[in-house]
């Protein structure tokens, strides 16, 4: 007898294997209707999983997190089965679900246009209306390849041949449309009723500018015509609130093609960026810290001791002089250490916190660059606190202080995330055990909410990520607390 145990505690008996959709008919026709898919011990999988064992089995409707996901990440295959019946000779290539919507790269012999995107939109809606099943089968590694391959689908067939050999991988099929993917998925196409594809763009493949360059279409998809309309109205604001719009019109800054990614400040965007800054200076004096100015070039062996060499050097602008390398700063710690080094301290000495507005450079890919939220060169109003062990947790709550202070004095409200160990970690797992701890009991003892980001920490050391809210509610990455070992 195979036992499955729901959220409420209460169980369902089954003499046999049983799939997810089958357990969601034995509750009810309306949820077996409203299905989406299921989290068993878990797990997400399909309303088609077959469940063997006895397990744990949550149902995932419209009212469930996880649901807008699987239809965002369901109707970037339905955006791909219809560019295939319109365009037979595209390639597909990826489809991920991304903020607000998703997106699919396709390989074709000329540019889509404003109204292949109209066509197109109007192919799903007619596929959708079609409630084709959508269906999962699993197939050999080079079983797959052969069969991308022999369809023409030169980019599906080489990455499933970057899969190590003898795994399996998964397919999903929807009318004559085949695709590649872990899933889960909508159990059929008409459960996706509300999505509008949005934009064209360019990106390489994998990401590498000597790959081709591939079309980007992207698109939104909601649970309810609502939450489009909500969405669509505030992309609309946000339009009229785009500070490149805004720079240009009130005569703060532009770009020029001689200097991509790098800022030309004209005097009210300048005058801005001052007082700004200046206030910045005067409660870092308030909060303790020393301002401190370190060179922009160092040589390359600083960067190696550092580890950013080896984890950060593609993004890192480079140069030579009198055979020794050299780079340009992209963050100012490596800098303040040698600062820090230059003197015999003692312990008492310590807490030391040094302030820098220093201008820093990375060497951004081209196709990333974006306005003034991603640019190559930048200034930050960095701190560094060289403190004993005994005195880590009162500076982060010292300074988690600090920053809430000054996003409430410039109106934004913010959340907090705890970003743990990551695979290429310096350290022992104790140590970032006990690092990790230490910032979650200055986070309990700060009182606002926070969650984990699990495997986001810096190579060198967990961090506090503080990400801020525009005037459309728009998340930015904004201030961190880091711990360094290194």
């Amino acid at each position: 007898m195979l036992v499955v145990t729901l959220p409420d505690g209460s169980k369902r008996e089954f003499e046999a294997p049983v799939r997810v959709a089958d357990v969601a008919q034995s509750i009810g026709s309306g949820l077996a209707k409203a299905a989406l898919g299921g989290i068993v011990d878990g797990k997400m999988v399909d309303t088609s999983f077959v469940i063997d064992k006895d397990s744990q089995l949550a149902m995932i409707t419209d009212k469930s997190p996880e649901a807008l996901g699987i239809v965002r990440h369901s109707t970037a295959h339905l955006l791909a089965y219809a560019v295939k019946e319109l365009f037979p000779e595209a390639q597909v290539t990826i489809g991920p679900v991304v903020e607000n919507g998703f997106y699919y790269d396709f390989s074709y012999h000329r540019p889509f246009t404003p109204d292949d995107l109209i066509a197109l939109d109007k192919k799903m809606i007619e596929l959708a209306k079609k409630d084709e099943p959508v269906v999962r089968r699993v197939m050999p590694r080079d079983d797959a390849v052969k069969l991308f391959k022999d369809q023409g689908e030169n980019y599906k067939a080489e990455l499933i041949a970057s899969i190590p050999h003898g795994e399996d991988v998964s397919l999903y099929a929807e009318g004559k449309f085949t695709d590649l993917c872990r899933g889960p998925h909508v159990p059929s196409t008409g459960k996706l009723k509300v999505f509008k594809l949005m934009k064209l763009a360019g990106a390489y493949w994998r990401g590498d500018s000597k790959n081709e360059m591939l079309q980007r279409i992207y698109g939104t998809a909601w649970l309810c015509k609502e939450d489009q309309d909500a969405y669509l109205h505030r992309l609309e604001e946000s339009e009229k609130r785009d500070h490149r719009r805004l720079g240009k019109q009130l005569d703060l800054f532009h770009f020029q093609e001689e200097a991509p990614g790098l800022i030309f400040w004209h005097p009210k965007g300048w005058s801005i960026w001052q007082e700004v800054e200046q206030c910045m200076r005067r409660v870092y004096q308030q909060e303790g810290y020393q301002e401190v100015k370190a060179p922009q070039i160092l040589d390359r062996g600083l960067w190696e001791k550092s580890g950013h060499w080896e984890n950060y050097k593609e993004t890192m602008f480079t140069t030579e002089s009198e055979n020794r390398a050299y780079a340009l700063k992209p963050m100012n710690c490596p800098g303040h250490c040698l600062m820090f080094d230059h003197s015999q301290r003692s312990y008492k000495d310590l807490p030391i916190r040094y302030a820098d507005f220093g201008v820093l450079h990375r060497n951004e890919a081209s196709g990333a660059l974006s306005g003034l939220t991603r640019v190559r060169r930048f200034q930050q109003d960095d701190g560094h606190i060289f403190c004993r062990k005994d005195q880590i947790s009162s500076e982060v709550l010292d300074n988690l202080d600090f920053l809430s202070y000054i996003y409430s004095a410039f109106g934004f409200e913010y959340e907090l995330e705890l970003s743990t160990r990551p695979k290429n970690a310096l350290g022992s797992e104790d140590l970032w055990k006990t690092a990790e701890e230490q910032l979650a009991a200055a986070l309990n003892k700060f009182g606002k909410p926070w969650k984990i980001n699990p495997g986001d920490g810096a190579f060198y050391g967990p961090k506090i990520d503080i990400k801020g809210f525009d005037a459309m509610k728009r998340r930015h990455q904004c201030g961190t607390i880091q711990l360094d070992f290194n």
